[in-house]
């Protein structure tokens, strides 16, 4: 197995992040201040999934995720049950268009936020955002959180440009 630096040697103190691209074939995960887009492949397995929502749970607990879900008006207390909670819902020609914000502090939310992408993943890949008050460090904390997951590697660093007064 082979051994990587730990991050805080790869991201030089003096450079802010601009972006952050870990992740293998067949999840990426990209994190930025402020947010974390994430991409699941339809192969990616069951226990990566949870490793990687349970990476930023741990990361930063105030975490959210927004999903529209279009529903009958009797299933949107269903999906609060789960701990989703909801922002809006309006009245469309299916029914009801719902949107909840699923908060990484709720393990009973995060656990069906999973079974929704496992959903999915039979169909089709899956792209999604995380809302997040991440800084460098707490970059820093994901990548070493996530960093165990097997075939696990960081892809991409961008910094910040300089404010341009040494060039």
């Amino acid at each position: 197995m082979e051994e990587t630096e730990p991050l805080e040697k790869t991201v030089p103190a003096s450079q802010s992040l601009s972006s952050f691209e870990m992740g293998r074939d067949d999840v990426n995960v990209v994190c930025s201040y402020g947010k974390i887009s994430i991409w699941f492949g339809r192969q990616t397995p069951e226990v990566v999934v949870g490793k990687v929502l349970i990476g930023i749970s741990s990361v930063d607990r105030t975490a959210v995720h927004e999903m529209d879900i279009v529903c009958p008006f009797e299933k949107i207390t269903e999906y609060e049950s789960y701990g989703y909670t909801l922002v809006s819902y309006a009245k469309c020609s299916q029914g009801y268009r719902a949107t909840f914000q699923i908060s990484f502090n709720n393990n009973k939310a995060l656990f069906h936020l999973a079974e929704h992408i496992l959903q999915k993943l039979k169909t089709s890949d899956m792209n999604m955002d995380v809302y997040w008050t991440g800084d460098d460090s707490d970059i820093t904390k994901l990548s070493e959180q996530l960093k165990d997951i097997n075939g696990w590697n960081i892809k991409e660093i961008n910094y910040k440009e300089n404010s341009g007064k040494d060039k």
